[in-house]
């Protein structure tokens, strides 16, 4: 074994019987533990996955942490959590919600108005199996129904462009 594998299991051993100090000195029971000793680099106390980091890549730092904030102090102080935001602080304030009523009578006034384009963003989408069911039926009542059958078209269109666009890569 050479002098620098020597010093390397020398300052592994030496920080397994530091972190067996510090979990005893905090009352914990395993490594993870000691993270609410710690402070993290952003605020609140260190990640676990950040010590275990530490204690492969870098043993010395840590080492001199836990002395630092465990060891050799008096009193170890468990620190809090870093803050996040709020829950529900990303939604938008500004948007407007409409319930199911609403895009119903909007689809209703965009048919008695003629605005097809409206109509067709408002509409939900349908599955290929639902239109061919809902098309079929009107059939057998002998009704014909454009939009459904343009919805039908548009959505055959856009899976055979689909298939084509995978089928060339």
């Amino acid at each position: 074994m050479s002098t620098k594998d020597q010093k390397q299991v020398q300052s592994r051993e030496e920080l397994e019987n530091l972190i067996a100090k510090a979990i005893k000195k905090v009352a914990g029971k395993k490594e993870n533990d000691l993270c609410k000793y710690i402070p993290g680099p952003s605020g609140g106390y260190m990640h676990h996955f950040t010590l275990r980091k530490l204690k492969n890549s870098d043993p010395a730092q840590l080492g001199e942490l836990l002395k630092e904030y465990i060891v050799e102090s008096s009193k170890p102080k468990a620190l809090d959590p870093k803050p996040r935001a709020p829950r529900g602080s990303r939604k938008r304030h500004d948007f407007v919600r409409f319930s199911r009523n609403d895009i119903e009578r909007v689809i209703e006034l965009a048919r008695s108005v003629g605005d097809s384009d409206l109509v067709a963003r408002f509409s939900p989408k349908r599955s290929l199996a639902a239109l061919k069911r809902e098309l079929i039926r009107t059939i057998r009542n002998n009704k014909v129904n454009e939009e459904l059958w343009k919805a039908y078209a548009e959505t055959i269109a856009t899976l055979e462009a689909t298939e084509a666009l995978l089928g060339n890569s």
